[in-house]
């Protein structure tokens, strides 16, 4: 379990390192809080920091459900992708938002198989 425990705090740190470059481009293009407009560029480090907690509660309790049913070195190595996806996302992101769609799927795909696979084993444990 160790290895879904490193995924997590990773997954955390990396939540907290895109909210840095949020601030950072707040004061960068000089949006004043509590604007979320403005300049385009802290635009999109915003949208990025946003869908990235859109998407980290379905991410944690599917890696941890998961976790309980199957392999847990198989299920970080899930949630590992899930990380590169989410810097990859950013990079794509930040150049053109219209080439986001392969970070998004490189995260969002691993995220699904462990929804999959943390409702499978709650499945085949509730009936067996």
């Amino acid at each position: 379990m160790a290895w879904v425990q490193l995924v997590t705090l990773l997954a955390v740190i990396q939540y907290f390192g895109f909210g840095g470059l949020v601030a950072r481009a707040r004061a960068r293009y000089g949006v004043k809080a509590p604007a979320i407009t403005g300049h385009e560029m802290f635009e999109r480090y915003y949208r990025v920091q946003m869908n990235t907690l859109e998407t980290l509660p379905l991410f944690l309790c599917s890696l941890w459900l998961a976790a309980q049913y199957w392999s847990p070195q198989w299920v970080a190595a899930l949630g590992a992708m899930y990380l590169v996806g989410r810097i990859v996302y950013l990079f794509s992101y930040v150049a053109d938002p219209a080439r986001r769609s392969m970070g998004y799927g490189i995260s969002v795909i691993p995220t699904l198989f462990l929804f999959a696979g943390a409702l499978w084993g709650v499945l085949r444990s509730v009936l067996v």
